[in-house]
């Protein structure tokens, strides 16, 4: 289903919001506002995965999480840990909101089908929120957030922009604009839950 040039598919259980895109978009920021407007479990991947991911690093020696070492090390651990947390909530009835980059998923439809899939199996209804923003500002965000896993990305900008999937997710999303205020952004989500 298509609505306004964003695709979703209709909210029916309990809503698995999932809050995806690019470094630096306000992926967090969302999550807590949306988890907080609806009770909701918060599962932040850099929160649950965070403390064993920083064991991992330490052992082969970067904490860049997009590189191949490290992310290939610990990429599938990471999103299957966050989704039997998600599982976990749906099964005793709490909304869950997901915070994770989903690069694979947003690109392959039958990589979101696998997750979407147990989670429906949860109880749940997830659905894709991708936020969005232009490349300078991506940079403009990574520099001020100035985090130590950003370090990589900022030595070769050029770089990281040609290697950052910046596309529409191929799967049903709905867009949000990632240089909207917060309120905004929370706004439009919680609108298309009720309208769906």
């Amino acid at each position: 289903m298509t609505t306004g040039g964003t695709q979703h598919a209709a909210v029916t259980g309990l809503p698995v919001i999932v809050v995806c895109g690019p470094p630096a978009t306000g992926k967090s920021t969302l999550g807590a506002a949306l988890a907080r407007a609806l009770g909701a479990a918060l599962l932040d991947q850099d929160v649950v995965t965070g403390p064993l991911t920083a064991v991992v690093a330490r052992q082969l020696g970067t904490d860049d999480l997009d590189s191949p070492v490290l992310g290939g090390a610990t990429r599938t651990a990471r999103y299957e840990t966050l989704h039997a947390a998600a599982e976990d909530n749906l099964r005793v009835g709490r909304p869950v909101v997901l915070v994770a980059p989903y690069t694979t998923e947003r690109r392959d439809p039958a990589a979101w089908q696998r997750p979407a899939d147990q989670l429906r199996a949860a109880g749940g209804t997830p659905f894709m929120v991708w936020l969005h923003l232009a490349p300078a500002g991506l940079l403009i965000r990574l520099r001020e957030r100035s985090a130590a896993r950003d370090r990589e990305k900022l030595k070769d900008e050029e770089r990281f922009l040609a290697l950052t999937d910046l596309d529409p997710p191929a799967v049903p999303h709905l867009a949000v604009d990632a240089s909207e205020g917060t309120g905004e952004q929370c706004r439009r989500v919680l609108e298309f839950l009720d309208d769906n």
